[in-house]
């Protein structure tokens, strides 16, 4: 199994950061119990959210994504914990390639159903999700980030 451990190699700004606003939650076997943030930025080999409480790196979380159908849910290592402001930015790194993979899906299901809610909120069209799916494809897909394997 190809894995996305840190072995020295890489570092944690290697693989581009693709900025995107879902709610996840979180839930961890420390006193900290299960936590509803949201990620804000997505990358190849892991992803990126706030929240107010510090989580020692090493540590192994479960991360949700229910905004999706079926639900989304993976393991992953918080790789760093930087204070920012009032809060803690926390990166967590996917333990294999397939995990990474399912990520990316989620992302641009995310993506495509917040263009389906902007074109109702805008011009008050209902779009199916096959509909908006296609819309977006359209309009967007080329936009989409590559997706950046590593060697």
């Amino acid at each position: 199994m190809r894995t996305f451990r840190d072995d020295n190699e890489r570092s944690q700004r290697e693989y581009i950061r693709h900025p995107i606003d879902i709610p996840i939650h979180i839930q961890s076997q420390s006193p900290l119990g299960a936590l509803g943030v949201r990620m804000n930025n997505v990358s190849i080999g892991g992803l990126a959210f706030r929240t107010q409480h510090y989580i020692e790196p090493g540590h192994m979380i479960k991360i949700t994504i229910d905004a999706v159908r079926p639900i989304f849910q993976v393991k992953a290592a918080v790789q760093w914990c930087h204070q920012v402001d009032q809060e803690f930015e926390i990166g967590v790194q996917f333990s294999d390639l397939e995990d990474a993979f399912q990520m990316r899906m989620v992302e641009q299901v995310c993506h495509i159903e917040h263009y389906r809610q902007q074109v109702w909120r805008e011009e008050k069209r209902h779009l199916s999700g096959e509909a908006a799916a296609a819309e977006w494809i359209e309009k967007y897909a080329h936009q989409f980030p590559k997706l950046d394997l590593p060697p």
